[in-house]
């Protein structure tokens, strides 16, 4: 292999890179404007998470004293982590620009986002009156001056740091004698407080701005000659350390492991920039916060998450519109699914599809009276999920319906324990997954009683089976009542509860045994078209793609003359475009109005190409440590429709941003004249017409 100067790029800075991508869609004025600060929290919300688990990693290596580089893409944790919070800080500098703007442009709409110091006479008393009704009694409040224990903090709340200048009469004579107190902002009101509307002008106030103006309430008590207040936050290591006690069973050590994380290690540290240095250095002292850590400058608001929830206001103008989702021509809601689906097969792409061709499904075989037994993998529900109850439908009406429930399903295992609990109860029979491997894939099978014995139908997806998410997320999902599928896809059921025993597939791709020896010989197909001379060319969407191993592959693809288009919406490790390693592989990621989440693989196979599905990424823990599945796709309808909607895809010349050496995450650049193709909207265009044709 032709040795480069840098072959990979590293996983955390290419996340970060992908970050960067979230924060551009907040800059960008072809998005709503309020849109645009639900992108900052999207952006800070994902920055979070990051810390959270992926910083938390790298930070654990450095404290075993290791140094990680064969883990880390060759670098070295310390000077990874140096790496990460130097980039962070400049985003967060960036982000903090990119909210000033946004304000102003609110102001131009006569949206105003005042401060404490703007609040006017009428504004007060409404605003005074909230505080009492609402959040006085929401407040945790705590002096830290005489404590001999600083408190626990947690990392999913933001705390107002109070210093107080206190009087003489206070201090008995001695001068300048500050007194500290942490504030926690309530989660249980809304973060922007909506106050009354001037004519045509609506102002909101944030909730911190709005204790910050009754500070002098919180602390009546004492006699201070001034007060001010700071935000500070805290982010935890969110990795599951998960003990070995065998009195315990798997329900409790996850909910124990969920527990512990509210004590766990702080990886960074957030403050107000405009904090005084003495009360920066009072918190850094009682919290044992040293530079070495992450320590991160920041603006005047933190949790920025909560932008995400951002009023309306009623301006729908300042919004994405939302789009009605459409049928599958010939795939009636109205008759039988099932009946249907005994024909040929059907694929909805969510949400420009409905998603209620899957609760439909389940509702359907929870009534019918043939159905014997439901299967299905569970790996995130909805809050209230259609799914839960329509499998709940299913065992009052004697169904036999296992779930198989992923407890470890990252920041969802407080609620996947909430829904284990629950189905348990209403008679579902429950598989708590395969001890060292999480279950990520996301398929249905059902088993009804017919003429000629037992048939099945089932779907299989790239998304989870929730329709929250459904709304928001890209997925295709296919239906099928394909008997060499869906006997494989019981196979994997059977793999579930007894896994010692590893099945062969002809039709399924699945992890850990076979995924990435699969796509291996799709990719030396390729190889070996390229080398007789013969067209060769693989297609993928993804969302990562970082398993040096399948990028090694590509480069080997490359270097024979395969010609290689990748779309990866997040994670990169692949470096195109460099001659001699990657000169035939191009590689874009697309972010825009919605989330891109499915896989696909479209490998050449001499002009009639092979399509694949999937609940995997191109990662090694999708590869080897998670039980993962890929369907072949074979109606010729829906293979074309695949290609369509990848080269729909690949085409994007608005919100496409290229991957190269640079990581600019500069945009598509396109000739003049070329037609403007936004592929999320072209998406829906394409369906929309396919439907009417």
């Amino acid at each position: 292999m032709i040795k480069v100067k840098n072959e990979y790029v590293n996983r955390e800075i290419s996340w970060l890179h992908f970050n960067a991508r979230v924060l551009q869609e907040s800059a960008d004025i072809k998005v709503p404007l309020i849109d645009r600060l639900r992108f900052l929290g999207i952006f800070s919300n994902n920055l979070d998470e990051f810390f959270k688990v992926r910083y938390a990693t790298v930070k654990r290596i450095v404290d075993a004293g290791k140094k990680g580089k064969s883990v880390l893409g060759g670098e070295k944790a310390k000077d990874l982590l140096e790496e990460i919070t130097k980039i962070v800080i400049e985003q967060q500098s960036k982000s903090q620009e990119i909210l000033n703007n946004i304000e102003e442009e609110l102001k131009s709409e006569n949206i105003f986002i005042i401060t404490e110091d703007e609040v006017t006479e009428s504004q007060a008393e409404f605003i005074r009156e909230y505080f009492f009704k609402k959040v006085n009694q929401e407040l945790m409040t705590i002096i830290l001056n005489d404590l001999t224990e600083f408190p626990l903090l947690k990392d999913t709340a933001a705390y107002l740091a109070v210093k107080m200048v206190m009087s003489d009469s206070e201090n008995g004579g001695a001068n300048n004698k500050n007194r500290y107190a942490l504030i926690e902002i309530p989660k249980g009101i809304d973060r922007f407080v909506v106050l009354p509307k001037e004519g045509d002008k609506n102002y909101i106030i944030v909730l911190d701005d709005l204790i910050r103006f009754c500070l002098d309430s919180v602390f009546t008590m004492f006699e201070f000659e001034s007060i001010s207040a700071h935000m500070i936050k805290i982010t935890r290591d969110a990795e599951l350390d998960i003990d070995n006690d065998l009195t315990k069973s798997f329900i409790q050590k996850i909910s124990s492991s969920v527990e512990h994380r509210k004590i766990s290690d702080p990886v960074r540290f957030v403050y107000d920039k405009s904090i005084d240095k003495d009360t920066l250095q009072f918190l850094k002292e009682k919290m044992n916060i040293v530079d070495t850590d992450s320590v991160i400058p920041g603006g005047r608001y933190h949790n920025r998450r909560d932008y995400m929830g951002f009023p309306s206001l009623g301006r729908h103008d300042l919004m994405y519109q939302k789009i009605e989702p459409l049928p599958v021509k010939g795939f009636s809601m109205i008759g039988s699914l099932l009946e249907l689906i005994a024909q040929r097969d059907y694929m909805i792409y969510t949400p420009y599809h409905t998603f209620a061709y899957v609760t439909k499904f389940l509702r359907e075989a929870a009534l019918d009276p043939k159905v014997r037994a439901i299967k299905i993998t569970v790996y995130r529900l909805a809050n209230d999920s259609q799914i839960a109850s329509a499998l709940i439908n299913a065992v009052k009406n004697g169904k036999q319906v296992t779930v198989q429930i992923e407890l470890q399903a990252r920041f969802d295992e407080q609620a996947n324990i909430k829904y284990a609990n629950v189905l348990q109860e209403e008679g579902v029979r429950l598989i708590f997954g395969v001890p060292g491997l999480k279950v990520h894939s996301k398929i249905c099978l059902v088993e009804r009683e017919e003429q000629e014995g037992i048939k099945r139908y089932g779907f299989i997806s790239t998304g989870n089976f929730n329709e929250s998410t459904a709304k928001i997320y890209t997925d295709y999902t296919l239906f099928t009542a394909h008997e060499g599928i869906l006997k494989e896809m019981s196979r994997v059921f059977d793999f579930f509860e007894t896994n010692y025993k590893i099945h062969k597939y002809k039709h399924l791709v699945v992890s850990p045994h076979y995924t990435k020896s699969t796509f291996i010989k799709l990719i030396d197909n390729e190889i070996a078209n390229a080398e007789q001379g013969k067209e060769a060319f693989i297609k993928i969407k993804m969302n990562s793609l970082t398993s040096y191993k399948m990028v090694d592959k590509l480069y080997e693809a490359s270097r024979a003359g395969v010609k290689v288009q990748l779309i990866v919406r997040g994670v990169c490790c692949l470096i195109p475009g460099v001659e001699g390693m990657s000169e035939n592989i191009e590689a874009i990621s697309v972010v825009d109005k919605f989330l891109e989440h499915p896989r696909l693989f479209i490998f050449g196979n001499e002009g009639e190409p092979k399509v694949y599905i999937s609940s995997a990424d191109w990662m090694t823990r999708n590869l080897d440590f998670r039980v993962e599945v890929g369907c072949p796709i074979y109606d010729p309808e829906i293979k074309q429709e695949l290609l369509d909607t990848f080269n729909i895809s690949w085409n994007d010349n608005q919100k496409a941003r290229v991957f190269s050496e640079q990581q600019d995450n500069a945009y598509r650049v396109t000739s003049p004249g070329v037609t403007e193709i936004r592929s999320q909207f072209a998406l829906y265009d394409y369906y929309k017409d396919k439907l009417e044709s």
